[in-house]
């Protein structure tokens, strides 16, 4: 085939949008950007590495999901996405239910906790695959017992990280959070998800 004859490339632009996740967080944050985009929960063994620290988890947990529903979707930009908290590099996740958030936010009050959010975004389409981390450094309140079951009744932030919903009255369990990409902590750093976005050849504005 000669070169004349060969087809017009998609414009990149023209690729759909997928967040490769299960989180209604993840699907509110990027709804803010105004894009259309669809929504597929990857199926991706969660489980850590032996000695794997909360970091490198979550940068591989984000790249895998991307991948994983990039492979079904290859001419879609694909978002993946993970958090872990940090406490002194042992790794705590989504608590699950009650007491397994009991006993996350009593290990956790008064201390310093690093939520490590990463991000990767992949087009097999057009070749780009890149992740990113947004770590954010939390300083928890010296919590009461009583504090943190009035904040467990009221919020049932059993699908967070660490048990903390700091977009809610989780915001009180706080004393400082330091970072440089505010939706970071509620679990997709959007400054950080525009600048792939765009690098992938998407269009926002």
């Amino acid at each position: 085939m000669s070169k004349d004859n060969l087809p017009i490339p998609k414009p990149l632009h023209d690729f759909p949008v997928i967040l490769g996740s299960s989180s209604r967080y993840r699907k509110e944050l990027l709804a803010r950007l105004r894009i259309p985009f669809e929504v597929f929960a990857p199926e991706v063994d969660e489980t850590p590495m032996a000695g794997e620290s909360p970091k490198a988890l979550a940068l591989r947990l984000a790249l895998a999901k991307a991948q994983a529903v990039a492979q079904q979707h290859p001419n879609a930009v694909v978002i993946g996405s993970d958090q872990v908290a940090d406490l002194d590099g042992t790794p705590l996740g989504k608590p699950g239910n009650h007491r397994n958030a009991v006993v996350q936010l009593q290990k956790m009050r008064g201390k310093t906790v690093v939520f490590q959010t990463a991000l990767s975004v992949v087009c097999l389409a057009n070749g780009y695959e890149r992740t990113e981390l947004a770590a954010v450094s939390v300083k928890f309140r010296n919590l009461t017992d009583a504090e943190i079951e009035a904040y467990l009744l009221a919020e049932e932030p059993y699908d967070c990280a660490g048990s903390a919903k700091s977009e809610g009255l989780g915001i009180a369990l706080l004393d400082a959070i330091d970072n440089d990409d505010p939706t970071a902590l509620i679990g997709l750093p959007l400054i950080r998800t525009c600048q792939l976005l765009r690098e992938a050849g998407v269009k926002l504005l």
